[in-house]
C-alpha cells in the first residue's frame, strides 16, 4: 500500500506546484479567491484547509500510518479530530494546521491551550468508544505551509502535547 500512498502524495505535490506556476506564484488563498464566484475570504480559507488536510492524509499514509478516521466529531460541539491513525502500536490524534504565510509564526505554534483542551476531550471520548481500553496514544501536529516554489510543505511534529490522563508509559490511565 505504501507505493500507492507515495504515488498519490507525489501527484498532489506536483499538482500544487503546477497550480503555483499557473497562478504566477500567488498564495493558494488568493488563487481560490479569484476562482470562486463571490471571491469570499471564508471560502478560500476553507479550501486551503481542505487541501492541507488531504495532503497530510496521504503524507501519513506514505509514512506507514493506518488512518482510521478523518474529521471526526465524537460529541456534538466537543471539537473535531482532524485525523486519527495508528503509527505502529500507537494511536495518533493528528491536528492539521495549514498556513499560506509565516505571519504569526509556524503553523504548529498556532495550536493554543484552549484548542488542545478541546482536542484532548474529543480524544478521550473517542478512546472510551474503542473496544480495546489499554491503548497507547499521542497527539501530533501536522504543519502545512505554502511555499511558492514547491507548493505545500508538510512537517509532522510527533507527541506535540500531552494529555494529563496519559501515564508516563504513554498509556491511558483510568
Amino acid at each position: 500500500m505504501n507505493w500507492w500512498a507515495r504515488a498519490v502524495y507525489g501527484a498532489l505535490v506536483w499538482q500544487e506546484r503546477r497550480q503555483a506556476r499557473r497562478a504566477g506564484r500567488r498564495s493558494p488563498a488568493r488563487v481560490v479567491e479569484s476562482e470562486t464566484a463571490g471571491g469570499g475570504r471564508g471560502t478560500a480559507h476553507l479550501e486551503t484547509g481542505r487541501r492541507g488536510e488531504r495532503l497530510v492524509y496521504w503524507y501519513l499514509r506514505r509514512n506507514g500510518y493506518i488512518v482510521v478516521a478523518r474529521n471526526r466529531r465524537p460529541d456534538a460541539g466537543a471539537g473535531e479530530l482532524d485525523l486519527v491513525g495508528w503509527d505502529g502500536p500507537v494511536l495518533a490524534f493528528v491536528e492539521v494546521k495549514t498556513r499560506t504565510t509565516l505571519a504569526g509564526g509556524p503553523p504548529e505554534t498556532t495550536v493554543g491551550v484552549e484548542q488542545r483542551r478541546r482536542i484532548m476531550n474529543s480524544a478521550r471520548t473517542y478512546l472510551r468508544r474503542l473496544p480495546k481500553r489499554d491503548v497507547s496514544y499521542r497527539f501530533d501536529i501536522a504543519s502545512v505551509l505554502w511555499d511558492p516554489e514547491a507548493g505545500y510543505r508538510v512537517r509532522l511534529v510527533k507527541d506535540a502535547f500531552r494529555d494529563a490522563g496519559n501515564g508516563p508509559d504513554g498509556r491511558r490511565r483510568g
